[in-house]
C-alpha cells in the first residue's frame, strides 16, 4: 500500500553527492516534502511501498545509472507514471536527448539555480496533477458510457428474445424449440472454436453472434398466415410452397432493420441464418438453392441445430424421433444436406445433444418411421 504521511507533495531527489542532496532539500524544503536517497537502489526500495510526486534523478551513479533507474520506473505500472526531472552535472547533449526519449520530463544541469529548479519541479507537479485529473475524468467517463452501452445493448438483447419468443410460438406449443436449438447450435460453435480447421475460422465476437442470432431463424414464420403454418394435417404442395417463403420473409425483416441502424456482427449473422437455414449441402435447398461453401457457416451450422430439434420433437404430423434415430438420419445426409464437416463434430457430441433435447419435454420420445413424416414438412 502507498504510504503518504504529509500533504505537500512529495519529491524523491536521487544523487551519489551528499552536497547536491542538502542543497536540493533547502531549496524545496518549504514548499514540499523532499525524500533524499544515495543510490537508485534506495530509491527504487523505498518506491515499493511508498509514493512521490516527482523524482528527482541524476544522470552518473555508481551501481546504478539513472537511464537505469528511469528503465526501472517505465518498467513498473506503479512508478511509470511519475515524472521525472533529470538534474545532472553531465554536459553531453546526447545524454539529454536519450533521457527525455525514455521518459523523462525535464533535463537540468548543475550546479543549480535554487529559483530555476522550484520553478521547473512547479511546474512539472501541476502538469502531472492536472494529468492525473484528465485520467480520472477520463475513466469515470469512459465507466458512464460503458454503462450507458451495456443498458442500451441490454434492452437490445430483451427485444431480440422478445421477438424471437413471438416467432417460435407461432407455430411451437413452447417457445423451447429457439432455446434448444440456440443450445444446439453452440456445442458446434465452441467445438470450432476450441478446434480451428481452415475454412471453419471464428472469432469469440462471431461465436457469440452465432449463438444470440441463432434465436431469430425462423423469424419470417411470423409472415405466415395461420391456416398453413398451424394446420395439423399434410400441407398440400402449394401450401408447402407457401412455407417455403419464411426464410426470405426473415431475410426481409432484418435487412430493414440493418437499413434502420448500424449493421453490427449479430444482425448480419440473423440475416445469413434466416436467410439460409434451409439450403441443403447439395444444392437442392430453399429459397436460393445455395451450395456447398455458398451456404454461410452460420447456416449450415443452424441447419443441423434445427432439424435435429425438429426431428426429436412431437408434431401434429408425426411423433417424435428417439434421438438415436435422429442421429442416423442426420448422419445418413451428411454430405448431402448437411455440411460433413460439422456432422464429424455433431458425433462428438452425442451425449450433450441427448440430454438437451430429452430435457424439459412435454412429450414421450416414440419409435417412427418415415412414412410417417409428412414428406412436404420433413425437417
Amino acid at each position: 500500500m502507498d504510504v503518504r504521511l504529509t500533504d505537500k507533495p512529495i519529491i524523491l531527489t536521487v544523487d551519489d553527492d551528499a552536497i547536491v542532496l542538502n542543497l536540493v532539500i533547502e531549496a524545496l524544503k518549504d514548499s514540499y516534502t523532499v525524500r533524499p536517497f544515495n543510490s537508485g537502489h534506495a530509491a527504487l526500495a523505498y518506491l515499493k511501498t511508498n509514493t512521490a510526486d516527482l523524482i528527482l534523478l541524476d544522470h552518473n551513479m555508481p551501481g546504478m545509472t539513472g537511464l537505469e533507474v528511469l528503465g526501472q520506473l517505465q518498467f513498473n505500472e506503479k512508478t511509470r507514471s511519475i515524472p521525472v526531472v533529470f538534474l545532472t552535472g553531465s554536459e553531453d547533449g546526447a545524454d539529454e536527448i536519450t533521457a527525455l526519449e525514455k521518459g523523462a520530463v525535464d533535463y537540468l544541469h548543475k550546479p543549480f539555480r535554487a529559483p530555476a529548479l522550484r520553478s521547473r519541479v512547479h511546474l512539472q507537479i501541476e502538469l502531472f496533477h492536472h494529468r492525473m485529473h484528465l485520467e480520472e475524468l477520463v475513466t469515470k467517463r469512459t465507466e458512464e458510457v460503458s454503462r450507458a452501452y451495456d443498458k442500451l445493448a441490454q434492452r437490445d438483447r430483451v427485444t431480440l428474445e422478445l421477438l424471437a419468443q413471438a416467432s417460435d410460438m407461432r407455430d411451437h406449443d413452447t417457445g423451447m424449440h429457439i432455446e434448444r436449438t440456440t443450445a444446439f447450435a453452440k456445442i458446434l460453435v465452441d467445438d470450432l472454436m476450441e478446434n480451428p480447421q481452415a475454412g471453419y475460422e471464428l472469432t469469440h465476437q462471431d461465436a457469440q453472434d452465432i449463438t444470440d442470432a441463432m434465436k431469430l431463424h425462423d423469424l419470417g414464420k411470423l409472415a405466415m398466415p395461420d391456416a398453413v403454418l398451424l394446420k395439423p394435417g399434410r400441407l398440400t404442395t402449394e401450401e408447402f410452397t407457401v412455407i417455403k417463403t419464411h426464410p426470405t420473409h426473415g431475410y426481409n425483416m432484418l435487412v430493414q432493420a440493418i437499413d434502420k441502424m448500424s449493421a453490427d456482427g449479430l444482425l448480419l449473422s440473423a440475416v445469413d441464418i434466416a436467410y439460409g437455414h434451409h439450403e441443403k449441402w447439395d444444392g437442392t435447398g430453399y429459397p436460393r438453392g445455395l451450395k456447398g461453401h455458398q451456404i454461410p457457416l452460420s447456416a449450415r451450422i443452424a441447419a443441423i441445430a434445427d432439424v435435429y430439434d425438429a426431428l426429436t420433437s412431437a408434431r401434429p404430423y408425426k411423433r417424435a424421433f428417439t434421438p438415436d434415430e435422429a442421429f442416423k438420419i442426420i448422419y445418413n445426409d451428411s454430405g448431402t444436406h448437411f455440411d460433413p464437416y460439422l456432422v464429424e463434430i455433431l458425433k462428438r457430441h452425442e451425449a450433450d445433444y441427448t440430454k438437451i433435447a430429452t430435457e424439459n419435454r412435454d412429450n414421450v420420445f416414440a419409435a417412427a418411421v418415415t412414412g410417417q413424416l409428412n414428406p412436404l414438412m420433413q425437417y
